[in-house]
């Protein structure tokens, strides 16, 4: 085999270059915890948008009353555009620095189509 050909194969395609990065929800998590060690409040700020996360995701296609309840109430609080208390969803989104626009486009898409691909969360398509 040529070197040209091995160098070739080694290069990624050009359509690779633009494909979303698959990220496993772990590998976000530890990422984030990262940037929050140091701080009580920010552990429990990140420990309160996991649990709604998990409760979205958890209850989404819930067929009972209690389970559409919690989903409710977590996809209430996560679309929420309120401030005025320290543990909104907009205000622990911006204190652990995440885009909640960007979160909540991705559990959105997560909603519509949860055993797909990752779907672009981008808001102009």
């Amino acid at each position: 085999m040529s070197v040209e050909k091995d160098v070739a194969r080694s290069l990624p395609r050009a359509t690779d270059l633009f494909q979303p990065d698959a990220v496993f929800p772990i590998q976000f998590w530890m990422g984030v915890r990262r940037g929050v060690s140091s701080s009580s409040e920010k552990r429990l700020m990140l420990a309160v948008l996991e649990d709604a996360i998990e409760c979205f995701q958890k209850y989404c296609f819930s067929r009972e009353s209690h389970g559409k309840k919690i989903f409710g109430k977590a996809a209430e609080w996560i679309h929420s555009s309120d401030k005025g208390w320290p543990y909104s969803y907009e205000n622990i989104c911006e204190t652990l620095d995440l885009d909640p626009g960007y979160l909540r486009r991705g559990l959105e898409g997560w909603r519509r189509n949860p055993l797909g691909p990752p779907l672009n969360t981008d808001e102009g398509g």
